[in-house]
């Protein structure tokens, strides 16, 4: 079959030296293969689209290889995808019945390390993903699944009558999170990001938004005198700005007392290095718990909002179902970056890979490797 193969780490992100489309790649077999990414009992899909994410990038440029690298070199990379099943696993589920079978088409999100997708047939495991509706595309189940999941996820922190700030709100969550919140009931929205006049058109719809390269929401008087309910940070680095707000007393968010909340998705740098579980923990997990903790109790519940790391996925369907579902009812648009779909070529490929690498893709970057 064919399949994108990357033949060693790029730090550089040098993808026209590392990254090409084979044509004699074997076809992967429920018998013979274990999924690269390491999860069992796959199911065998043909693949039609692949959904890019910034995890795809942090693989191959190394930086997570010990925890997160490829069991070898070359790989095939890619996460999230829509295809149609080909063949069931060979274990039957625990409780029920599969809700898709041979010849549905589905969407599922990637297990443990987003890797094994972008090949004309793919391993994926039927425990994250669902059928989908037949008024969804290809492209946009694959959207939906890779970062429309996360959106809802982020959305259920929301309340009825909440202000709402949005960091990255043009990219593949926080185009999906700005339709999202409006259905927790949002009663008003600002999203941070560069393109102005996308963020307040449909499907996203921002009531005002803040061009970072010229504006600094942090200085806005009117946002001082009427604080938002919740900031959401999907670019990193947000949380030390309210820091530093705080000992200037100007704030532009509640804090965690008149019900404030702070919702990130990424550390304090979204580009780090980690190459043990250690550095990894030093990186995520210390400083959340510090700061959900003295967020929560003392003094700094007068001064800063409740601070949550919203990043875990569940490791069924549900969130899938639920996000097709929503879109099936056209409550949720999928968003995709209109420079793509990407073909699965060599240049189409590494072209998909430079914009998810740059930060500034406008919702998902989307490669198309089949129609049907």
């Amino acid at each position: 079959m064919k399949a994108v193969q990357c033949k060693e780490y790029t730090p550089t992100n040098a993808y026209e030296s590392v990254l090409a489309v084979h044509n004699n790649i074997p076809t992967p077999n429920l018998d013979q293969n274990i999924p690269p990414a390491g999860f069992k009992n796959p199911i065998l899909v043909k693949v039609l689209s692949v959904a890019l994410a910034p995890g795809d990038v942090r693989v191959m440029t190394g930086d997570t290889r010990e925890l997160q690298g490829p069991p070898s070199l070359p790989y095939t990379p890619g996460g999230d995808v829509c295809g149609i099943v080909v063949e069931m696993p060979r274990t039957k589920k625990k409780k029920g019945e599969w809700s898709f079978g041979v010849g549905d088409r589905i969407a599922a999100r990637f297990v443990n390390k987003p890797m094994g997708m972008l090949g004309e047939y793919a391993l994926v495991s039927p425990d994250v993903c669902d059928r989908v509706p037949a008024s969804i595309s290809n492209d946009g189940a694959a959207a939906l699944v890779s970062s429309g999941t996360v959106a809802v996820i982020l959305s259920d922190y929301i309340h009825e009558g909440d202000r709402v700030l949005i960091y990255g709100a043009g990219g593949g969550v926080g185009s999906h999170l700005c339709q999202a919140v409006r259905l927790n009931g949002a009663s008003y929205v600002v999203g941070v990001g560069k393109d102005v006049e996308r963020l307040k058109s449909e499907p996203l719809s921002c009531d005002e938004v803040v061009d970072y390269t010229k504006d600094d929401p942090f200085r806005m008087k009117e946002w001082q005198e009427k604080p938002f309910d919740v900031v959401v940070d999907l670019v990193g680095g947000v949380w030390l700005k309210l820091l530093d707000q705080k000992e200037k007393q100007k704030r532009i968010i509640k804090p965690a007392k008149q019900g404030g909340r702070y919702l990130t998705t990424t550390p304090d740098s979204a580009i780090f290095e980690g190459h043990s579980m250690w550095q990894i923990m030093k990186v995520f997990l210390f400083p959340a718990i510090w700061r959900a903790t003295y967020t929560r109790v003392g003094f700094s519940r007068s001064s800063l909002p409740k601070y949550s790391y919203a990043m875990a996925l569940p490791g069924t369907a549900e969130i899938v179902t639920r996000t097709l579902s929503l879109a099936d009812e056209g409550k949720l648009v999928p968003c995709i970056d209109d420079v793509g779909p990407f073909s699965f070529s060599n240049d189409g490929v590494r072209d998909a890979f430079r914009v998810q690498a740059s930060r500034h893709a406008k919702g998902k970057v989307i490669i198309k490797v089949a129609e049907k």
